[in-house]
């Protein structure tokens, strides 16, 4: 499996490079560590083989600036001066989204509800080639977003787009579409002992 050799062969009627060619949903949840960092380190690849990368994060605050986003954006504006890589566009609901007028204080529903809609007008446009939806299972759990209208959106996308989730619960609807669904089980973590967050382990 390491050099992804798969363990079997449906009989699918599809050649091996079609196949691998598919575009996937995929969902990093559960209780512990990593699943956004997993998910920026797919946005790396992706940026490494051209793709443009859209970053959506749906809870974390605006104040919070995390060193994957001082890396890929970075890494986005030296795509914009050489033309290496791919484009990058970091997008957060706590600064109110580049694209509204609404500032960080307002619902916080009604803006995770503008991010969702953003993301599915560029679905539908074929903007990026990556999206990565950072903590978006949240939203669907809290009842802000409808599990079933995003696992429709994502099961009907045109074209090449991957799409990757994180968060704790993702909803059934959307691990049905998914192909690719890894649960992070915590075994220890610092914060159990009272042990605060630290750089370049958390951010």
């Amino acid at each position: 499996m390491a050099q992804g050799t798969p363990t079997t062969v449906p009989d699918d009627g599809l050649t091996t490079r079609q196949r691998r060619n598919r575009p996937l949903v995929l969902v990093n949840q559960g209780e512990g560590k990593g699943k956004s960092t997993a998910a920026f380190g797919l946005a790396l690849r992706g940026w490494n083989q051209g793709w443009s990368i859209g970053i959506f994060q749906f809870v974390k605050s605006a104040k919070w600036r995390i060193g994957e986003q001082s890396a890929l954006e970075a890494l986005g504006r030296l795509h914009d001066s050489t033309g290496e890589g791919g484009p990058v566009e970091w997008n957060k609901m706590g600064s109110g989204w580049s694209w509204t007028r609404r500032s960080a204080d307002e619902d916080p529903a009604e803006a995770a509800r503008d991010g969702w809609a953003e993301v599915r007008r560029r679905l539908a446009e074929q903007t990026h080639t990556l999206y990565v939806l950072d903590e978006f299972t949240y939203p669907m759990e809290w009842g802000w977003i409808d599990a079933e209208e995003v696992a429709e959106v994502l099961r009907n996308r045109p074209g090449f787009q991957h799409v990757v989730i994180t968060g704790r619960r993702c909803p059934e609807p959307i691990l049905e579409v998914a192909g690719l669904v890894t649960t992070m089980t915590k075994i220890k973590h610092p914060f159990d002992e009272g042990q605060k967050g630290q750089k370049g382990i958390e951010w």
